[in-house]
């Protein structure tokens, strides 16, 4: 990765977009990148569109300008659409769907039903783990700006007191990143 990152995380209240924003943003700063976020609430209430901004190196501004992102890591399926626009041309997308939405040509997709396998785990809540976890193991040679072990580290030191939410937050990123090695 050369210059940055730039990451739009999308989906709806109450899906844990912010925390996995602020995952990413505590991995950047624990390896030393300088990191900016900022997010977009919809309605301030469980369901509201949600759009986090992230950052991870070099930038003067937090905003993701429209074009210049180089992934959407996409909750519901449709997000995609109101925020492809996002993505630069090649941009990559991670998103949670039982398929590959069609007309996304010239980006590459890749998509795990999280909704389904947070529900087996009986964790409806992990969705945003089984996500992120995918997405980590899945784009290991498209320049995510941070690895599998500095995000669990992250989580480990975050959650360090909190023995059960440690271990089923680990226990979801770890089901994503099995899945995407499938």
């Amino acid at each position: 990765m050369t210059g940055g990152e730039q990451l739009i995380i999308s989906g709806v209240g109450g899906q844990g977009i912010l925390f996995v924003t602020r995952i990413l943003a505590e991995t950047a700063i624990r390896t030393g990148m300088p990191v900016m976020t900022s997010e977009t609430h919809g309605m301030a209430q469980r369901g509201g569109v949600v759009i986090s901004h992230l950052k991870a190196g070099e930038f003067s501004s937090p905003l993701v300008r429209p074009g210049r992102a180089d992934g959407l890591l996409a909750m519901k399926e449709e997000n995609i659409a109101l925020h492809r626009h996002f993505l630069r041309p090649g941009g990559w997308i991670v998103a949670n769907a039982s398929r590959v939405p069609a007309g996304l040509e010239g980006h590459p997709v890749h998509v795990i039903d999280a909704d389904a396998l947070a529900l087996e785990i009986g964790s409806p809540q992990a969705v945003n783990l089984i996500l992120l976890g995918f997405a980590l193991a899945r784009l290991t040679d498209a320049g995510l700006f941070c690895s599998t072990s500095q995000v669990i580290a992250t989580i480990e030191h975050r959650l360090g007191e909190k023995g059960a939410l440690r271990a089923a937050s680990l226990k979801a990123l770890r089901l994503g990143m099995e899945r995407a090695e499938a």
